[in-house]
């Protein structure tokens, strides 16, 4: 059965996230080690944003999970129209059964089988199609969170934005680094 439900979901914005992080980290190790720049130190402006706080307070990051649940949701009741077919046939065949040849039992029995196979194969199609929009609909946020917060960044003046969400690289901030509140209004503006 199709189970298509939010832990997917939170473990696609996870990578997602780690990704953003991850390259975030890497330029700022760049900047301040002074590899970027011919050598010599550079001061550098950084600021922070929780991206998951992105995905929950802006109207654009509630139409893309409303978006992905609907869909899942949509997929999920498929499954749970092959499974009641699947449930009726296995009761009928108990029902019959005792009135059947061996030669038809048989044949009921490949053909349930046939179809379990068919039921099974399109569970991991449709798992497959919500995992791939997932990762469509979370990488055009993340362009959108990438647009807006260089945006916001410039109008602060910093020059490395890194991603604080849990299970992040950034292990500590002080709060006046956060921009989190400033991206969420930007992003509302941009994308109501």
């Amino acid at each position: 059965m199709v189970r298509c439900n939010g832990n997917r979901w939170k473990q696609s914005a996870r990578r997602i996230e780690w990704e953003m992080m991850s390259t975030a980290v890497t330029i700022m190790m760049l900047v301040l080690s002074g590899c970027a720049g011919g050598g010599g130190k550079i001061d550098a402006k950084i600021g922070v944003i929780n991206s998951q706080r992105l995905l929950n307070e802006t109207s654009a990051g509630k139409k893309a999970k409303e978006n992905l649940t609907a869909f899942s949701k949509n997929r999920q009741a498929l499954m749970e129209l092959e499974e009641k077919e699947l449930r009726r046939m296995e009761e009928d065949f108990v029902k019959q059964s005792s009135v059947l040849s061996p030669a038809a039992k048989r044949d009921r029995e490949e053909q349930f089988r046939r179809r379990m196979q068919e039921y099974q194969q399109k569970a991991s199609e449709l798992n497959r199609e919500v995992q791939e929009k997932q990762k469509d609909v979370l990488e055009g946020f993340r362009d959108k969170i990438e647009m807006i917060v260089a945006k916001v960044a410039k109008r602060f003046g910093l020059q490395v934005v890194v991603d604080k969400s849990k299970g992040g690289p950034t292990i500590y901030h002080e709060e006046g680094l956060d921009i989190s509140g400033p991206v969420i209004e930007e992003f509302n503006r941009e994308y109501p």
